[in-house]
């Protein structure tokens, strides 16, 4: 049944993002040594990629949408001495000193970065020794990574600007216990600022008063619908002057990598009513941000061995809900692995597997609770206990939208 959806009688409060996702041969998420990540689950070996994997590439997208970007770095000082020098003009001494005060200068505590060793002869004609590593003087990290907008940096830049004399006799930072002649309260605050990139993925920055930021999106590791094994690939690199003069053989280089392929389920959700906090209930924010998300999110992919693998697949199919109480996660129905009992593949008995649990997952939790369903897929027709088809991406998160904000135009499904 087809009606429309008034946020006054049934507010909503989490948009859930399904995603059925046949990849390739690929390692799109690799562990400490370069291996496939992989969970049990269901007592099947499955290939995973992390939330956080998958989460970073989502938001590198996403800035994209918007036009704002985000900097996560232990680094902030650095990019303020390189503001100095190549927009500003400073002399390199005094703008090296400045970004290390600016790192110096919040509450963050810092620790000055350390040369690389070299190799120096001994004393006497003894064997050579490493010497061990030194701090730099004014190359400042700090403790936490900072998470600021992109434009933190020039207000960072403008603070050493208003203060330029008090850096031109102020001594190097040499030592951890050095302090910052800048105001910390001033450097803290432009540590505060967010952008519609924090404001959704949030921030942890406890060091900071007030500077933690609850994100409003959640998402899940990723995993396949079905048992996994990992492949692994010998290659070879030929060196060309071996096989030009043909006076050498063998290869230049062997080694192997670890890969898999598998059909993945992922799913990801929306707090509207954290989003809406985060940015001061402005409803057009809202808006554009969680249309960017969505937009972006299924369409996003982490790029671990793409040069080497391209495996830039579409998702099979593509669910948005609307909830009015909690997220509903989809992944219990693969809980019992799917198998591929026709020579169909994965993607299809996924789809049909996922459909089913979400019919009678509905039908338990009771049907009110979901104010709005909609799907896309390639080559699957289904899939109706998901709402309504549409054409594309497009038309599926504008009503989405609509129905979601209480828009009254256009049709939803409950």
């Amino acid at each position: 049944m087809e009606k429309t959806v008034s946020s006054t009688d049934r507010p909503a409060r989490f948009i859930d993002v399904h995603v059925l996702q046949s990849v390739p041969f690929a390692n799109l998420n690799r562990d400490d040594t370069d291996s496939v990540k992989t969970v049990q689950y269901g007592n099947a070996q499955r290939t995973r990629v992390s939330s956080q994997s998958w989460k970073r590439a989502a938001r590198e997208k996403f800035q994209e949408e918007i036009g704002e970007r985000a900097l996560r770095t232990r680094r902030i000082g650095e990019r303020v001495t390189r503001e100095l020098l190549e927009e500003r003009g400073w002399p390199e001494p005094l703008a090296q000193r400045a970004g290390a005060h600016v790192a110096a200068g919040s509450s963050i505590k810092f620790e000055l970065a350390k040369d690389k060793p070299k190799e120096k002869d001994a004393a006497d004609g003894g064997a050579a020794k490493k010497d061990t590593k030194a701090v730099v003087p004014n190359k400042v990290l700090t403790n936490a990574l900072v998470y600021v907008p992109e434009t933190a940096v020039r207000e960072l830049a403008d603070i050493a600007e208003q203060h330029r004399e008090k850096l031109e006799s102020a001594k190097d930072i040499k030592k951890s216990s050095d302090k910052s002649v800048l105001p910390q309260a001033t450097i803290d605050g432009v540590l505060r600022a967010r952008n519609g990139v924090i404001n959704l993925f949030g921030r942890m920055l406890a060091e900071v008063d007030d500077a933690g930021v609850d994100g409003a999106v959640q998402v899940a590791h990723a995993m396949t619908t079905h048992e996994t094994d990992v492949e692994f690939d010998y290659f070879s690199a030929v060196d060309d002057v071996n096989q030009q003069w043909d006076d050498a053989t063998g290869s230049g280089h062997m080694g192997h990598g670890q890969y898999s392929a598998g059909t993945f389920y992922r799913f990801a959700t929306i707090d509207l009513e954290e989003l809406a906090g985060n940015i001061g209930n402005d409803a057009a924010s809202v808006r554009e941000l969680t249309g960017a998300f969505l937009a972006t999110f299924v369409e996003s992919l982490p790029g671990a061995k793409k040069n080497s693998t391209a495996p830039y697949t579409a998702p099979g199919l593509i669910h948005l809900a609307v909830r009015a109480d909690r997220p509903l996660s989809f992944a219990a129905a693969f809980e019992k692995p799917v198998r591929s009992t026709r020579g169909e593949g994965f993607e299809a008995p996924s789809v049909a597997r996922l459909t089913e649990y979400a019919e009678q997952a509905n039908k338990m939790l009771g049907s009110h609770r979901l104010l709005a369903s909609g799907w896309v897929s390639i080559g699957h027709d289904d899939a109706k206990n998901l709402g309504v088809r549409y054409d594309g991406i497009t038309d599926l998160v504008k009503a989405t939208l609509r129905s979601a904000l209480g828009e009254k135009t256009g049709e939803v499904s409950a």
